[in-house]
């Protein structure tokens, strides 16, 4: 007969675990101590116990993740050729970005695998005699293709619609009933502006619900386009989060598909100087995106905010994943972040702080009303500057740059890209929500100070 592994144990209550906790702080103060409090207003407790944790959803999950490569299309011919070999070297899934619909659909996925392999079309454009001429090649060469298409985050991002509101959503109508996925959120516009946690859910949440609202029949599922941060645990439960909320807001509109998550490591932490410690980042945000559920994830080459695509950066990042799933078989355990007491709290608090802020956008008008007025990009710059304070103070620490630098460390000309915001002074329906790294100010005084000498 087997005996229990801990039977001969009692018990140990969170009651008694806290009581010998204050028993060894002599005296400190218990919460000032050990308690501490997130950008989001979550306070985060020493320790989880299951009797003070209460799990009210489950939470679906995806069937393991795909290794992503992304590919900017510039030359179709180049683009196959790099798809072939990326799928080659470990790739599972390609993401082409595509500028314009001038381009041979045949000539781009030419001797390109079939089975097993998802390509996203990240489109820049709105075009739905497109939209249906890539569906109508999918389905006659049998390739699984999903249609990365979000025209309130152009507007969100650019400033302005492709069209207007009501040519946009009258050119997605005439593709509503296509059988491939076709509406994407890229709400890692949102993260890598500074948005919180929090911010992010509800405003991708309200950012989905413009599309039901719009457009009476979806019929197939919605693509997040996630940037994952560093905070591991808080990042894997805003994935968690994400499906709980997606499908609470599906079903209020009878839809019975899930959304599908493509997870990449958020630009917002890395840096120019010492950029090796990028890989560390990466490393552990692609952990948090594997845990939290992805369903596909494209990793960020250590050098990709100064250096153009290039084949040493990107074979890199794709080990990470390589690494991840086929040595340290991540993709081996289904949801494993089920029962982790911390994991589950987080997650819960997060979907409820999230959904509360999301009925505030839905009752003062919805999110493209709140972008016209400029509410939302308001709110992402406050939560933005809280952030960039912790950072210029010395209180959130990015190694190598503003704690413990390589002062001998030159990158003047090492730069291929401009890392930093660009200006484009030009007339736009809104205020766009722009893209901010925390380390471009204390970078931009370093380039200055290597120029001078």
């Amino acid at each position: 007969m087997q005996k229990k592994l801990f039977s001969s144990f009692n018990p140990v209550s969170g009651k008694q675990w806290k009581q010998q906790i204050q028993f060894e702080l002599k005296g400190a103060d218990y919460n000032e101590t050990l308690v501490w409090e997130s950008p989001e207003g979550i306070k985060v407790k020493p320790f989880y116990h299951f009797d003070e944790t209460e799990i009210k959803h489950e939470v679906p999950t995806s069937n393991g993740f795909s290794i992503t490569q992304n590919i900017y299309v510039y030359d179709v011919k180049k683009s196959n050729e790099r798809a072939l070999d990326s799928l080659n070297r470990g790739a599972e899934s390609i993401r082409f970005t595509i500028e314009n619909e001038a381009i041979s659909l045949e000539e781009l996925l030419k001797n390109l695998p079939k089975e097993k392999v998802i390509y996203y079309f990240n489109l820049l454009f709105l075009s739905a005699d497109f939209l249906k001429k890539i569906t109508t090649f999918a389905t006659k060469n049998q390739f699984k293709i999903i249609v990365l298409q979000d025209t309130v985050g152009q507007l969100a991002n650019d400033g302005n619609w492709f069209s207007s509101l009501e040519k946009d959503f009258s050119e997605l109508k005439l593709i509503s009933d296509v059988e491939i996925p076709f509406l994407s959120c890229k709400m890692d516009l949102y993260q890598n502006a500074g948005a919180n946690i929090v911010q992010q859910l509800a405003y991708s949440l309200a950012h989905v619900n413009e599309y039901f609202n719009r457009i009476e029949t979806i019929a197939s599922p919605i693509t997040f386009e996630v940037a994952v941060g560093t905070n591991y645990f808080f990042e894997i439960a805003k994935l968690r989060a994400l499906r709980l909320l997606f499908n609470s807001l599906a079903k209020e509109y009878n839809h019975d598909f899930e959304c599908h998550i493509i997870a990449t490591p958020t630009k917002r932490n890395k840096t120019l100087y010492d950029y090796n410690v990028n890989m560390l980042r990466t490393t552990t945000e692609c952990m948090s995106a594997i845990l939290g559920g992805a369903d596909a994830i494209s990793n960020l080459a250590y050098d990709a905010i100064y250096h153009k695509d290039n084949e040493f950066g990107d074979r890199i990042a794709r080990n990470q994943l390589l690494i991840l799933k086929n040595e340290s078989y991540f993709d081996k355990v289904s949801n494993p972040s089920d029962g982790a007491y911390y994991i589950e709290t987080l997650t819960e608090q997060l979907a409820e702080k999230a959904l509360e802020l999301f009925k505030d956008i839905e009752a003062n008008g919805g999110l493209i009303t709140q972008l016209i007025e400029g509410t939302i990009q308001r709110k992402i710059n406050e939560s933005a500057q809280k952030e960039q304070d912790l950072f210029d103070s010395g209180k959130e620490v990015l190694l190598g740059t503003n704690k413990y630098p390589n002062k001998n460390d030159r990158m003047a000309n090492e730069l291929e890209l401009f890392p930093f915001v660009k200006n484009n002074p030009r007339k736009t329906l809104v205020t766009p929500i722009i893209k901010r790294r925390l380390a471009e100010k204390l970078e931009q005084e370093r380039l200055k100070e290597e120029k001078n000498g």
